[in-house]
């Protein structure tokens, strides 16, 4: 074996990780806290010290066939959209498939990482750990930190005044767990994020009374876009990325809102972002139009102060004799285990080079896995991300000078400031980003090569859902299944719907749905093109 690399968490990130570790030749070693693999996706009754938690009722955002480890898809069988204990049972699937588990050492807390004395030499790390009330420590070439950012939660207290008055009980979502307890009471959720509107919507059919209080309002989406299809496998393509990073500003950004806007028109509904062409993350809900239509769920802005029983909104409405207040505020990046210098390296910024490395560093011999977000799913970038920083760890690929990766990270600050709003999120666009990652490891497709000599594919890949297996085609790591896992995609999507039979399978036609898509942008353009 090579080098020895410790991995923090054994979620997707870590168990990608391990499975990289492996394919180049390194020595894994795997600390998990807890007695279970699946990180976000093992669900607990309650609340657990530094670890993620999510609902009994949660469902996952991306379908089956785009949130896939991109060499194993899930069963046929499998629904599009998965219960939290489908992907757990996928999850412990694939760590059994690529024999993951006797590299993981369960019940043991990662306390810290340090960087050993002759750091600059040779690139190690001390890692203390505790396991039945025992310390221990040892040292490793590399380190991987793969604990996740759902862990910390953040409840900004100093943002509603009065809040230390208010009589009633509050909670962060990560403590929220099932709806029973809310029975006949008067809730106000703050917060429009995915978790916001989930439980808002899940406590309609059991509270007196719901309201959501947002800041800034948001695009809201379904799972379930044109002629009935998943979201991601109509929207995340190629082509559609294509367009909308190269046409025209000012269509790119009629189009994004037309597309957001399409299901219902979010004015009327009060959801409406204060910003709508910004490309900042959607909330993926098909319940709350409807439940606003019903009266169980009311959108209000944001909070201006709490009396004892009372919130008091910014419009001067006043929602009374409120029971429970639920902040889906979303979570602080942390990493106690480290020095704070290390992954927020400038003005306490989250500062890494392709969202992974710490430029500052000496040696190249820490990745962070899992922290980026984007439209795409969690599975594919963390898996893409493992790849290359395996690789890197190795020394097969090599990192750009301290400067050259402080200029990146600024150009992309600067873009996502265009794009997202901010310049510190972790949001980024997804094809772009894990094409950047494949062209690291030799693993990016030629499109155009690709026509050339295998049209039948390259029209899938190009128009059709860009799903994980495109990134197994070419390269190291290549998957001899990935070609027909693409060809395939479609059957497996549409596979667990066909519980009555009422005729053949219908799959969407990709030329007909873009010619009706770029019907109107093309004729803009030519009027455009007309006014010049």
């Amino acid at each position: 074996m090579g080098k020895r690399v410790a991995i923090i968490g054994a979620g997707v990130s870590g168990l990608a990780s391990i499975r990289s570790c492996l394919e180049e030749g390194l020595e894994p070693t795997c600390f998990e806290r807890s007695d279970d693999i699946g990180g976000l996706w093992k669900f607990s009754d309650h609340a657990e010290e530094g670890r993620a938690s999510i609902y009994q009722s949660v469902f996952t955002n991306s379908s089956k066939e785009m949130m896939c480890f991109s060499d194993f898809p899930y069963p046929d069988d499998f629904p599009n959209f998965m219960h939290r204990s489908k992907i757990q049972e996928y999850i412990i699937a694939f760590a059994k498939e690529k024999n993951l588990l006797k590299y993981i050492q369960f019940k043991t807390f990662v306390s810290s990482v340090n960087k050993c004395s002759d750091f600059s030499i040779t690139g190690q790390w001390e890692v203390i750990t505790e396991k039945d009330g025992k310390k221990e420590s040892a040292i490793f070439d590399a380190v991987m930190v793969c604990s996740g950012h759902h862990v910390y939660p953040n409840i900004p207290k100093e943002s509603f005044p009065g809040l230390k008055h208010f009589k009633g009980k509050y909670l962060h979502s990560r403590d929220y767990k099932e709806p029973g307890v809310f029975k006949g009471k008067r809730v106000l959720v703050i917060g429009l994020g995915n978790s916001g509107c989930d439980i808002a919507t899940e406590l309609s059919h059991t509270a007196q009374q719901v309201m959501i209080s947002s800041r800034s309002g948001s695009w809201v989406m379904s799972r379930v876009w044109d002629d009935g299809f998943p979201w991601d496998m109509m929207v995340v393509t190629r082509f559609e990325t294509f367009l909308k990073n190269n046409l025209p500003t000012a269509i790119s950004d009629w189009w994004y809102m037309k597309q957001m806007n399409s299901r219902f028109k979010h004015e009327n509904y009060g959801l409406m972002p204060l910003n709508g062409t910004l490309r900042k993350e959607p909330v993926f809900n098909d319940d709350l139009p409807a439940r606003i239509l019903c009266g169980t769920v009311s959108i209000k802005p944001n909070v201006k102060e709490f009396t004892e029983t009372s919130a008091i909104f910014e419009d001067e409405t006043v929602f009374e004799a409120i029971d429970y207040v639920i902040f889906a505020t979303g979570y602080d990046y942390a990493y106690p285990f480290l020095d704070d210098s290390i992954i927020k390296g400038r003005n306490n910024e989250v500062t890494l080079f392709k969202g992974i490395f710490p430029p500052l560093l000496e040696k190249s011999t820490m990745a962070v896995i899992g922290l980026v977000q984007s439209l795409g799913a969690a599975i594919p970038t963390a898996d893409l991300q493992a790849r290359w920083a395996a690789q890197v760890i190795k020394g097969t690929c090599t990192l750009p000078s301290e400067k050259d990766m402080m200029d990146d990270i600024d150009e992309k600050m600067g873009r996502k400031l265009k794009w997202f709003g901010k310049r510190e999120t972790i949001w980024t666009d997804y094809i772009a980003y894990m094409d950047e990652l494949a062209s690291f490891i030799g693993a990016k497709l030629n499109i155009p090569w690709l026509f050339l000599t295998d049209p039948k594919l390259a029209v899938e890949v190009f128009f059709g859902p860009c799903s994980p297996y495109q990134f197994r085609l070419v390269g190291p790591g290549k998957w001899p299944g990935a070609r027909n896992a693409i060809l395939t995609q479609w059957d497996r999507a549409l596979k667990p719907m066909k519980t009555r039979v009422v005729g053949s399978l219908q799959k969407p036609c990709l030329f007909y749905r873009w010619l009706k898509l770029l019907a109107i942008p093309l004729l803009l353009i030519a009027v455009f093109l007309v006014l010049l």
